[in-house]
């Protein structure tokens, strides 16, 4: 059986349609995504007069739709700022199980790749007595003084790099897959060399001059922390 409602004919629907609306007049406050399709009408009052309320209105419905694209990117920027934050925590939470200093740097460089979803992740110092060259911890490097200076661009605390491939001296066999790296500087002492925890990610974009910093920051100061804590033995 056909629908009634589609054999009528189209200025019945309007009618109803605009009769509805004069029983309903919060229609569009309840559905206000509909001023982004209606068009306003013209109102003709006369030859060479311009209609601004048209135009003011189609001004309007532009400018709202901007304002929900950039509540869209908000939200966006915010999910992303949080799933960020539980992977730091996660990484920071990691460190609390060490048993060894050993262990910790291993947890530093292996599982908090798995923590922060990049490729790799690596420790470098420029001397560091406790730690053989030969340590278990896969990705512990020794530099020369003054090496993390130059990698740093001079007095810089962390530094990012997209599209960039990755240095050899930080990452090793695992360099040729790096495309974009965070260094985060790590001071264990005033008198102690520099230290550097290095993050590594195959893609060309993961980390870009335009990121912000302060969860990076944050994750530093607590490797060089937890780290001194366990130098302080």
């Amino acid at each position: 059986m056909r629908d009634r409602e589609s054999t009528k004919p189209v200025a019945s629907t309007s009618a109803a349609v605009a009769d509805y609306l004069r029983r309903h007049p919060d229609f569009l406050q309840d559905h206000p995504d509909l001023l982004d399709i209606l068009t306003p009408p013209a109102q003709r009052r006369g030859d060479g007069v311009v209609d601004m309320q048209r135009y003011m209105v189609q001004r309007l419905q532009g400018e709202l739709g901007q304002l929900k694209t950039q509540q869209a990117e908000i939200i966006a920027a915010s999910r992303a700022n949080l799933a960020t934050q539980n992977r730091i925590h996660a990484a920071v939470v990691s460190m609390l199980g060490a048993t060894t200093l050993e262990h910790l740097i291993e947890i530093i460089t292996t599982d908090f790749a798995i923590h922060l979803e990049v490729d790799v992740v690596a420790l470098a110092f420029e001397a560091l007595d406790r730690v053989a060259p030969n340590s278990s911890a896969r990705f512990l490097k020794l530099l020369p003084k003054g090496r993390i200076d130059r990698m740093m661009a001079g007095a810089r605390d962390i530094l990012l790099m997209a599209d960039t491939p990755g240095e050899d001296e930080l990452f090793g066999g695992m360099a040729s897959l790096v495309r974009s790296q965070a260094l985060v500087r790590l001071n264990l002492r005033r008198e102690a060399p520099f230290g550097l925890i290095a993050f590594g990610a195959r893609a060309p974009d993961r980390f870009h001059t335009g990121q912000g910093t302060e969860m990076l920051s944050f994750l530093g100061r607590t490797v060089e922390l937890t780290l001194r804590g366990w130098l302080d033995r």
